[in-house]
C-alpha cells in the first residue's frame, strides 16, 4: 500500500506550457483526502517551492534545493545540508574564470552578479526575488547551493558537469535540466530528503512512490519502492525507473497514481 508520494515539480506535475493541469490538481486533492502524504521534492529554492505547496493545498514538509533543505509548512527547518563555504568560494572563482553565469543561494536568498537574460528567464513565473551584487560583498556561508546556467547551450552545461565532477568528487553535481548544472553538498540529494521523512514518519521504502523527469531525479526514483519516470524524462532516468508513465503534458503523474495507488488501468 502506498502511503507517500514524493514528486518532482517542474516537468513532472508542472508543465511550462500549461502549469498545473486540472487533473493533476484533482489527483493531488484526492490523494490527500485519502490520507496519502504528497511531498514536493525539487531543486527550487524553498521560498519558491512553498508557493507551489500552498497553491496545491499541501501541508506536508517541502524538500527543496535537491534535498539540501526540508522545512515544514510553518517554516520550521527539519533538515539542512549546506554547501561547504570553501568549496563555494572555489566554484565562484571557477565561474568567473570561465565566464559562467551562476546563481548563488545563501540562506534561501538568491544572488547574482549581473542582471541579464539568464536570471530573468530563470525567475519567470517562479515567485522569486533576487539581488544583484558582487559576491565579494557577501559573507559566503549558509550556502544552500550554486546553480550554473546556460540557457542556450546544453552541451556546454554537460561539459561543466563533467569538469566539476572531476575537480570536486566530494560534491553533488548534476544536471537538473539540459541548461542547469546543480552544485551542492553530497547530502543534498532528493533521496536524502525522502529517506529523512520516511524515518520521521516510520514509512517503509516499499510504501513510497517516487516520480520525476530529469537526471537529478535518478536517486529520487531509486529511493522509492515504486520509481516512476515521466514520458518526457531523460533516457538516463528511464533506465533506472520501475515504470515509465506518460508525459507531463498528458498528465503522466495522474496516470501513474491511478495505476499504482488507485488501481486503474492506463488508457
Amino acid at each position: 500500500m502506498i502511503k507517500m508520494i514524493a514528486t518532482d515539480i517542474d516537468g513532472t506535475i508542472y508543465s511550462l506550457s500549461g502549469g498545473f493541469s486540472p487533473k493533476v490538481r484533482e489527483c493531488i486533492n484526492k490523494l490527500t483526502q485519502n490520507g496519502i502524504k504528497v511531498v514536493l521534492v525539487t531543486g527550487r529554492m524553498h521560498s519558491s517551492a512553498i508557493h507551489v505547496a500552498k497553491e496545491l493545498g499541501l501541508n506536508t514538509p517541502v524538500i527543496s534545493y535537491q534535498g539540501g533543505l526540508i522545512k515544514d509548512i510553518n517554516n520550521k527547518t527539519l533538515y539542512q545540508r549546506n554547501l561547504n563555504p570553501e568549496y563555494a568560494k572555489e566554484i565562484i572563482k571557477w565561474a568567473r574564470k570561465n565566464h559562467v553565469h551562476i546563481n548563488l543561494y545563501i540562506d534561501d536568498k538568491l544572488y547574482v552578479e549581473e542582471d541579464n537574460e539568464t536570471i530573468r528567464y530563470y525567475v519567470h513565473d517562479k515567485h522569486i526575488d533576487y539581488t544583484v551584487c558582487s559576491f565579494d560583498s557577501l559573507e559566503i556561508k549558509d550556502v544552500n547551493k550554486i546553480l550554473a546556467i546556460d540557457i542556450k547551450d546544453a552541451g556546454r552545461v554537460t561539459s561543466w558537469v563533467d569538469e566539476l565532477k572531476l575537480l570536486y568528487p566530494d560534491l553533488y553535481i548534476v544536471k537538473s535540466t539540459p541548461y542547469f548544472c546543480e552544485i551542492g553538498s553530497p547530502e543534498a540529494k532528493k533521496s536524502c530528503g525522502v529517506e529523512f521523512l520516511c524515518s520521521l514518519w516510520k514509512i517503509n521504502k516499499s510504501e513510497v512512490l517516487t516520480i520525476g523527469d530529469q537526471n537529478n531525479d535518478i536517486d529520487l526514483v531509486q529511493a522509492g519502492g515504486i520509481g516512476v519516470a515521466m514520458g518526457n524524462g531523460t533516457e538516463e532516468l528511464k533506465k533506472c525507473a520501475d515504470f515509465i508513465t506518460d508525459t507531463v503534458e498528458n498528465d503522466g503523474f495522474v496516470k501513474a497514481v491511478d495505476k499504482f495507488v488507485f488501481n486503474k488501468c492506463l488508457n
